[in-house]
């Protein structure tokens, strides 16, 4: 059985003294539990994350990459430098950085691969709008979004990649998809996967990333392929972040 992933996803949220009071009871909480646990942070505070961090279970990561390794890119920050702050994750492909900065599954893909050669393990987000559900077309939008990952990486490289599927529907909105609609579209990036290397998609590690709360983790990481979760606003409130990641084992 692969193991449990929850990785929190600060977004523009924190401040110094909120940050140390919140790593303090997550830290407490979490102690002893058998999972894999990650909170992914803006890079002002990754410093102060890695020093409160540090010889816990609880690994950190940025929220994202520039594709390019240096260079004149006013304003970004490479997969390097996050490196040098003890980073062990890197989300890419947000929908809010899809939506909001323009980044292309093109982009994604090429985030992607930055973060794999500095030896970061990305966290791949893939989903669709409430629109493209309503055309039925959620199927063709996160295959073609892992597709070019996939493509530009190669098959094999996903076994060092996190997904995490978020229906952008869902994100922020109260609402949440269902245990077995989420379950149906992990098993569509498993199946996916599978078609290529069923190796790597035995082993792939896929993410639930739509307002998973205390109250509905349990029956969502239920789910034969959903293997943890992408939490966002509850990773801002220890207690309920403590809660999803208990509700992981």
């Amino acid at each position: 059985m692969r193991r449990k992933f929850v990785a929190g996803n600060w977004k523009m949220h924190g401040s110094l003294k909120s940050n140390a009071d919140l790593l303090r009871e997550v830290r407490s909480g979490a102690a002893g539990l058998d999972i894999d646990i990650a909170v992914c942070v803006p890079y002002p505070y990754l410093a102060q994350v890695a020093d409160l961090l540090e010889g816990s279970n609880i690994a950190w990561g940025a929220q994202d990459v520039s594709e390019h390794a240096q260079g004149a890119y006013t304003g970004e920050v490479s997969a390097a430098m996050l490196v040098d702050f003890g980073c062990k994750y890197v989300i890419v492909g947000h929908s809010e950085r899809r939506t909001y900065y323009g980044d292309t599954d093109a982009i994604v893909a090429a985030k992607a691969e930055a973060a794999l050669k500095a030896g970061l393990i990305p966290i791949v987000c893939v989903g669709e709008t409430l629109e493209e559900r309503e055309r039925n077309v959620t199927a063709e939008v996160v295959t073609r979004q892992l597709n070019a990952v996939a493509e530009r990486c190669g098959v094999k490289a996903l076994a060092d990649m996190v997904i995490a599927y978020e229906p952008v529907w869902a994100i922020g909105t109260g609402r949440t998809a269902t245990p077995e609609q989420a379950q149906e579209v992990h098993a569509l990036i498993r199946a996916r996967v599978a078609r290529d290397d069923a190796s790597v998609a035995a082993g792939l590690c896929i993410l639930y990333g739509g307002s998973m709360k205390p109250g509905n983790a349990r029956e969502l990481m239920a789910q034969p392929d959903i293997d943890g979760g992408l939490i966002g606003g509850a990773s801002l409130v220890a207690a309920d972040f403590v809660a999803i990641c208990a509700a992981a084992r």
